[in-house]
């Protein structure tokens, strides 16, 4: 019989060669994916060495992802493996953002404890498409950098003004954005900082606001965290010596109003949420190095 040449194999022995069930096999060769190459007298599917060869690309190709119909394409030359590769590795590309996107919602979730209801708006912040993320932050922008008098240089910076989610973000980038989204969103966070903003953007003809050096440059906060590692309180004597180095005859007034805005608005913790999402390294939030500073003005003012 013919199912009993050594050089055929019945469907049996091809299960046993492949290490595949026969009930696999036959539902592949239903499918055309192995097709038989001949029938026994009996009507036996009949497979020969090359079947062996063709089970196992079929086995590689569904590891790989590939449904039983792109496989059939392939055999049958209609596609390329290269062509359902690249298919597949933007279709991978997408369900690792979207797993990175959950995974990072469940962490901050398990982080803060949060609610249901909280769960439901971060879930919804973190798979925001990327023009409903630029609508948020562009209506931002509007309210706090919008109708402020500036020189065209700034203004042109204001209008380039941007924040978003790479293509492929990290956890932390994700997890940052949805705490930005909830920070920007918020009616009081953005009118804290457009008075921020006010009290420390250069107008047109005007020299640099009083406070903005606080904000501009490290330099202030460095000499602050040095002070205090050294264990200086902001009523001791030596501070007044600093500030009048820091800031001469600024208007000091003007400086803690500038700083207390920036302090009220939580400016600080904007600036790192926004370099974490840009996936930038940015230097450590001085909000405390800014509350000190602050004590030390209002006890110099006192003196």
């Amino acid at each position: 019989m013919d199912d009993e040449r050594p050089d055929v194999l019945t469907i049996g022995r091809l299960a046993h060669r492949t290490g595949l069930s026969v009930r696999t096999l036959r539902f592949w060769s239903d499918e055309g994916a192995v097709p038989p190459v001949a029938r026994s007298a009996s009507g036996y599917r009949l497979y020969d060495a090359g079947s062996v060869a063709r089970v196992e690309l079929v086995r590689t190709l569904r590891e790989l992802g590939l449904g039983l119909d792109e496989v059939c394409r392939v055999l049958s030359g209609r596609i390329t493996v290269a062509e359902v590769a690249d298919a597949h590795v933007a279709a991978l590309d997408a369900q690792i953002r979207s797993l990175k996107v959950r995974r990072a919602v469940l962490s901050t979730v398990a982080t803060r404890g949060s609610t249901a209801e909280e769960t439901a708006l971060m879930n919804r912040l973190a798979r925001l498409s990327a023009a409903e993320r630029k609508q948020v932050v562009d209506e931002f922008k509007e309210e706090v950098f919008g109708g402020l008098d500036v020189e065209p240089p700034v203004r042109d910076r204001f209008r380039a003004y941007s924040v978003d989610l790479p293509d492929d973000p990290t956890p932390e980038q994700v997890d940052a954005w949805i705490e930005l989204a909830e920070l920007v969103r918020d009616p009081g966070f953005r009118a804290r900082l457009r008075t921020w903003m006010e009290l420390n953007t250069p107008v047109p003809g005007q020299g640099r606001p009083p406070g903005a050096s606080i904000w501009w440059a490290r330099q202030v906060v460095q000499t602050v965290a040095a002070a205090r590692k050294r264990g200086v309180v902001p009523e001791d004597r030596e501070v007044g010596g600093m500030l009048s180095e820091l800031f001469g005859d600024t208007d000091r007034a003007a400086v803690l109003r500038s700083l207390e805005a920036g302090i009220e608005a939580g400016a600080e913790r904007y600036r790192t949420l926004v370099a974490r999402v840009r996936g930038q390294d940015a230097s450590p939030d001085a909000t405390e190095e800014l509350e000190w500073l602050a004590r030390a003005l209002r006890t110099a003012d006192r003196a």
